[in-house]
């Protein structure tokens, strides 16, 4: 049987271990917040800059290029009637040469950014299709072209230079002037309205440039028919 005095030094055995292993514990507890806190740090600054990298604010209104503007009417194989209209490419060759843009052997990357293009007629949304400026029997592309019918425009140019709303419906060959869309035209209380990240173009809208990550919306109809609210902007897919 221990005697008093070997139980307390027990006692004080344990004690002394207890101390030993919470203070182990509090040495391990700041280690992983000195390790964590810079990863966490890191993350933070990489989530916020991809949401801004692909969430962009409307901060101006939209840019409007200068020159000379194509009138769609004189391009072969514009589509003026009613929607929904295909990607139009059997007389794509032809409008490209006509706008001046080169038509391409393949993809290019020189300059590469991406909009989202939402297209509604009397308050319906409208598809954008697939395959807007590909030509896949010819086996040639525009700078200007959809891979997908979700709204995405690609352009994928060979040299860094402007690009325009305008030219994306002259690849398209759908009708587009300030006040027509394919066969729907301003009267009887209804109009054409394009709106850049939310703020509604004043101008030729055909001239509004393209820029990354641009939200657009063509909406044609009455003001009661517009879409509410008009949307501002987009979550573009990485890459």
């Amino acid at each position: 049987m221990a005697t008093k005095r070997e139980r307390r030094e027990r006692a004080r055995e344990e004690r002394l271990a207890l101390h030993r292993r919470m203070a182990r514990r509090r040495r391990l507890r700041q280690l992983a917040i000195r390790t964590i806190a810079p990863v966490v740090v890191i993350l933070a600054v990489l989530a916020a800059y991809s949401f801004l990298g692909r969430h962009r604010s409307p901060p101006t209104p939209p840019k409007l290029v200068s020159g000379p503007v194509i009138d769609p009417a004189t391009l072969p194989g514009i589509l003026t009637g009613r929607a929904p209209w295909p990607p139009n490419t059997a007389d794509l060759r032809a409008r490209l040469d006509a706008i001046g843009l080169p038509a391409l052997p393949a993809e290019s990357f020189v300059l590469h950014i991406h909009q989202h293009l939402d297209v509604f007629v009397d308050g319906r949304p409208i598809t954008v299709p697939a395959l807007i400026g590909i030509n896949q029997q010819e086996r040639f592309l525009s700078p200007i072209h959809t891979h997908t019918p979700d709204g995405i425009v690609h352009v994928e140019s060979p040299t860094q230079r402007t690009f325009s709303l305008g030219q994306f419906f002259d690849v398209w060959g759908v009708r587009f002037t300030p006040t027509c869309l394919g066969g729907y035209c301003a009267g009887s209380g209804k109009s054409l309205r394009v709106y850049v990240d939310g703020h509604l173009v004043v101008g030729d809208p055909r001239r509004v440039e393209l820029f990354a990550h641009e939200e657009i919306v063509l909406a044609y109809g009455t003001m009661a028919e517009l879409p509410s609210p008009i949307p501002s902007r987009y979550t573009f897919p990485a890459g």
